[in-house]
């Protein structure tokens, strides 16, 4: 093969366009415009989720563009083609939400079947959100190719009539109930609704959008300051090309994903996650990860990591500042500054470059955005300044997961005790909550949400909205075997692990059970109200035979419900 550089990857688009045989394949090419230098060049495929109805992707083809120039500039031929993308905003408190973690794993294989099929040299995922970013990391896992990110950047934040009031998606979810209490005039509505969001990207605060995309930087898949720049900034648009010029250079010298994705990588994007105070479905994703790559990192981990790392950036939900703020104060080569004495320093990013570098050349330029910074480096940080905790118990033996940092009232909920209200499925608990059936001290639980038992573990942020919204968030706590989105605030226990479906031990749960939950201690317990433990059993039996014919899972869903794995594995799909 003629190349002009001598390149170091196996060049795999030869079987698809240099061979004797391939003649009816060249004729196919050049269908599509391909001319003939380009037969001498890498093909690297762009995955693009962009689409017209997810805010986060809709600018993605222009960013896309922009990435195909910087290909193009470093020799390579580019190809654009995209995969499907859900917003979890739109499909939030229906049954939309079942199809939003599963689609994680149709991502996932869309990317692998396209770059597999057509014999792609090198791949540049370019993505927003939720389950499409972690979708793309598993499909990265998969090909084991150069392959280079590029998040599609964060939204501004928005704001109300008061002008020094700024808003984030989780207001726009809290506002529901003060509207439903004629509490928001039907003008301040109207006004919220067109300005509450007021540009693309994935949405302003530190959500799971903006957590994976953080992540995917921490790990080294993008370029530095990529996961934070907002999607509208011009800057976006000079750093999608940089990204086309990277994604030759790894091509060139035989970098591939598992070079940079060790399990020093994913350590690393733990202790960013924990310090951020990010959305728990960043531990859905780095576990999911990491059993796709059979690195042994576990929820145990996590749990153990929880103890050592603070929360030192106070970023909405839980704080004031949003993502847009964070940038400007340094990003997240600023954060690893901070971080440095508890990160693996050696990991590479894309460009080969070691992380002690980019943190010895990261500024920091608003300090006041960091917090308890005097506890890094500590061998247990007090609990009250941890992020994220983790629980088990009877209620949970293999785990289940809670924002900590996203509890305003934390000295008064250190150890909560309440009494159980049991729901089959997040909508009845909203019309509860919402109706003002839910009292205080209640624990309102709600179960067959998890990855079988949903099928698809529903996001639960309609409900504990609801809860905040109605100012209940002091005095209720919410536990389920669902998940929650990274806008959701309150005592709000998600992950249960096993779920109700698979005959864990929150489907014994009944109505007056009392349950404990022990944040010190990071204990999560129920204590029956009658002794009878054979006969809830077998109330469980029927309660699965019921949601089965409910909630009736068809095709992918169908797949998913049979296949995946618990929430303290991930959620993976496993056949």
């Amino acid at each position: 093969m003629n190349m002009e550089k001598n390149y170091k990857t196996e060049i795999r688009s030869i079987e698809v366009k240099k061979l004797p045989e391939r003649f009816p394949h060249r004729a196919l090419l050049r269908a599509t415009g391909v001319g003939d230098m380009d037969f001498d060049r890498p093909f690297v495929a762009i995955a693009n989720s962009w689409n017209e109805i997810v805010p986060g992707h809709y600018l993605l083809d222009k960013i896309s563009n922009k990435v195909k120039q910087g290909i193009c500039s470093g020799g390579g031929v580019p190809f654009e083609f995209n995969t499907i993308a859900i917003c979890d905003g739109i499909a939030m408190g229906h049954i939309g939400m079942c199809y939003s973690l599963p689609s994680r794993e149709i991502i996932a294989e869309s990317v692998r079947f396209m770059v597999e099929a057509h014999r792609f040299d090198g791949v540049v995922m370019l993505a927003s959100c939720d389950k499409i970013i972690p979708g793309m990391w598993i499909a990265g896992s998969r090909l084991n190719i150069p392959t280079v990110f590029l998040p599609g950047g964060c939204m501004l934040p928005g704001f109300t009539t008061h002008y020094d009031e700024r808003v984030g998606l989780n207001h726009m979810y809290e506002f529901v109930s003060k509207i439903k209490n004629n509490i928001i005039s039907e003008d301040e509505q109207k006004w919220i609704e067109k300005y509450g969001l007021p540009t693309c990207g994935s949405c302003a605060g530190l959500y799971t959008a903006n957590t994976v995309s953080i992540l995917t930087e921490v790990m080294g898949l993008t370029l530095p300051y990529a996961s934070t720049t907002p999607n509208v900034f011009s800057s976006k648009l000079a750093l999608a090309k940089r990204v086309g010029e990277v994604i030759m250079g790894c091509i060139e010298t035989g970098l591939r994903f598992k070079d940079i994705v060790t399990y020093e990588a994913i350590e690393n994007a733990a202790i960013a996650f924990l310090a951020l105070g990010g959305s728990t479905n960043g531990v859905l994703h780095l576990l999911a990860l990491a059993k796709d790559m059979k690195i042994d990192f576990t929820i145990d981990d996590f749990m153990e990591l929880s103890k050592k790392v603070p929360h030192i950036v106070n970023l909405n939900p839980a704080g004031p500042f949003f993502i847009v703020d964070f940038h400007r104060a340094g990003g997240v080569p600023a954060l690893l500054k901070k971080l440095k004495p508890l990160l693996n320093l050696d990991a590479i990013n894309i460009e080969g470059k070691k992380l002690k570098k980019i943190i010895d050349e990261a500024k920091i330029y608003y300090d006041k955005i960091f917090v308890n910074q005097e506890l890094i480096g500590q061998k247990e940080v007090d609990i009250y300044k941890q992020s994220i905790i983790f629980l088990k118990g009877n209620l949970a033996p293999r785990g289940a997961v809670l924002k900590w940092s996203a509890v305003k009232y934390k000295k008064e909920l250190i150890k909560f005790e309440g009494v159980a209200r049991v729901f089959n499925r997040e909508e009845d608990a909203v019309d509860a909550i919402l109706n003002g059936d839910i009292e205080k001290g209640d624990v309102v639980i709600i179960r067959f949400e998890g990855p079988k038992g949903g099928p698809g573990m529903r996001e639960m942020l309609m409900a504990t909205s609801a809860l905040v919204g109605q100012e209940l968030d002091r005095y209720v706590a919410l536990i389920t075997d669902g998940r929650f989105s990274g806008a959701t605030r309150g005592l709000a226990i998600g992950h249960v692990s096993p779920e109700a479906y698979e005959r864990g031990p929150i489907g014994l749960v009944e109505d007056d059970d009392k349950i404990i939950i022990d944040i010190k201690n990071r204990r999560i317990d129920f204590y029956m109200n009658d002794g009878n433990i054979e006969e809830r059993k077998k109330k469980l039996e029927k309660l699965i035979s019921e949601v089965e014919v409910k909630k009736k899972a068809e095709g992918f869903l169908k797949i998913y419900r049979k296949y995946a794995a618990s929430a303290d594995e991930g959620g993976l799909l496993v056949v």
